[in-house]
This record gives C-alpha cells, structure tokens and sequence, in this order.
C-alpha cells in the first residue's frame, strides 16, 4: 500500500470568528431562546453561508427588506439588523411599524456612523473609502441627514484613481472615514494620495479598519511567503475574504478561496507546505473539517503561528438583558 504524501499545514492566528461576528451569531441565537421562532434578520447576519444555513435550520428567516416579513408578523417577532449595519431611514420605519427591532451592527462599523455624523455636522464634505454596492458602505452612507434639495455631502472613494480624480464640490473641508474589512495596503494608498492632495483633510481620530481585519490580513502575510498554496476559508461576497484572497495571491505561490473542505483545489504532489486562514465570517469548524478532508489524503503536520492574541468582547444589546 503506497504512503501517503507529506504536507505541512500552517495555520494563520488569529483566523475566523471577530467578536463583532460572534455577537451578531449570539445575537440571532439569544433571540431565538427568548422570543422563539421564527426570528427575522434584516440581509445576511454575516456573509457566510453555513452560518446562515445553520440558522436558518434552527427557525431564522432572512429577508431583503422589512417589507417582506408578513404583515402578521411585522409587529409580533423579532426583526435583527445584521452586523454589517443599517441606514437609519431603515431603523426609523421600523420604529414606524413598531417593530421588535434588535441591532447585531459591529460596534465598529457604529464607531464609523458616528463618525460620519459628526463631520456632517461640523461642515464637512466626506470621503468614504469603500466598496460601492458593499452593505456596509449603504448603512454608513445612509447615516447622513437628508435635506431638501441638496446632495449627501458624501463622495465614495473606492480606488486609488478615485482618489487621484476627485474633484471637491463645493468650499466645505474635507474628512474621511473607511469601511471597516478594507485591504490595510490599499487603503493607505488612497489615503496617502488623499492627505497629499488635501493636506488638511481631517482624519479619524482612530483608523477605521477594525482590529480584527488588520490581525488577520498580517497573519496571512506572515505565513503566505512561505507556502506553496493558500487556503482562504470564506465566501465571495464577503469583503474580508476577499481582501485576505488578494494578499494570499500577491505572497504565495497558489491561493485559491474555499467555502469549506468539501471544496478542496487540486492538491499535486509540488506542493509540501499549505497555509490556512478563515475570514472574519468563517467559523473554526470549516477549518477543522478543511484539516480532516487533507488528512484523508496526506500525512499532515500542523503547525500554528500565532501573531497577536485577540480578547475584544462586545456587550449584547438591552433588549437580550431584560427578562420576558
């Protein structure tokens, strides 16, 4: 009987679950026990789709939008923004309907509103670096009071050239804010043509990118040099798995995006040493059963390298504290 072939496994760490993500996921599970099913969540709760799956076996009902929870319902279950966050004109006609609404939205992204929100308020023209049709830049963009006649003063920045091309609209100075799962390299080359153009432009008092983003983009680019192939445990739609997938293929040989280990590549016999990392979305036991689909083929040893230890926790909203 032929032996199988060696591969050493470099795991990235920290990977997976952000403490926005496992509040947004106990969010969806602590309404459950409380109100039962089904419960309604406003989009995906994360991009990821066995946790949607997951919970949507357990009597989770995704929607598009608050009009497409029946009418029956609208007033009697639970609706959850999910953690990418909402405009408000969506939390205002759910006040309207009177709805049972609960807010999963990463404290992060609200420290982005209330960013936007203030520089509104102080006169200024905003540049918000992000992704156009990203749900996260619709609810941050969506922070802006509305005023009769007059555009947002919001421009979306999504590429270096955009920086390079834009044109101020009017005599207002200028701030940014950023999406918060943006490539760390990326984003600092628009700001740098940004803070070269206007040099007054006012920053964000803290780096909008959140925390875990940066951890898990820097341990990818730890590990990646040193592969012949990197795994990227995520999904298409979402942004952090995407941007971890780019600096993957920029640093190591091979790097392909995978939902799961029922999905592997063509693993060939070049290939001795493979890095894997999940996104921020991912759940450690798509990483668990990634491991156990190449154990079936190759000697495995794991190794894991560590660049920084994660202890962020966020509070459950009120209304998950208060008895029935």
């Amino acid at each position: 009987m032929r032996e199988s072939p060696a591969l050493k496994v470099l795991l990235a760490s920290p990977r997976g679950f952000c403490a926005g993500v496992e509040r947004a996921v106990e969010i969806v599970e602590k309404t459950l026990e409380k109100h039962g099913k089904p419960v309604y969540v406003r989009h995906q709760i994360v991009h990821n789709a066995y946790v949607v799956e997951k919970l949507q076996k357990k009597g989770v009902v995704f929607v598009d939008e608050l009009e497409d929870i029946p009418e029956k319902h609208q007033k009697t279950r639970p609706v959850i923004f999910s953690a990418h966050g909402v405009a408000k004109g969506i939390t205002q006609k759910a006040k309207d309907k009177k709805m049972l609404a609960i807010n999963a939205t990463c404290p992060l992204v609200e420290k982005v509103h209330r960013e936007v929100e203030r520089f509104q308020k102080d006169g200024y023209h905003i540049l918000l670096i992000g992704h156009k049709y990203h749900p996260e830049v619709a609810g941050t963009m969506g922070q802006l009071v509305q005023i009769a006649g007059q555009k947002p003063p919001i421009t979306l920045v999504e590429t270096k050239k955009d920086a390079e091309i834009f044109t101020p609209p009017d005599e207002r100075p200028l701030a940014y804010v950023t999406q918060t799962t943006l490539s760390l390299d990326d984003t600092n080359e628009i700001t740098e043509v940004l803070k070269k153009r206007f040099p007054s432009i006012n920053a964000p008092k803290k780096g909008d990118i959140c925390y875990a983003t940066a951890n898990r983009q820097n341990a990818v680019k730890t590990i990646a040099p040193q592969c012949d192939m990197m795994l990227v445990i995520g999904a298409k739609n979402s942004s952090n798995s995407m941007r971890l997938l780019e600096i993957a293929q920029n640093l190591s040989k091979k790097a392909e995006l995978i939902t799961d280990g029922d999905n592997l590549p063509k693993i060939d016999k070049k290939i001795k040493t493979i890095g894997i990392t999940a996104s921020a979305s991912a759940p450690e036991i798509l990483v668990q059963q990634t491991i156990k689909t190449l154990q079936k083929t190759h000697q495995v040893t794991l190794q894991d390298i560590p660049i920084t230890k994660e202890a962020v926790v966020f509070k459950m909203p009120k209304e998950l504290n208060q008895k029935r």
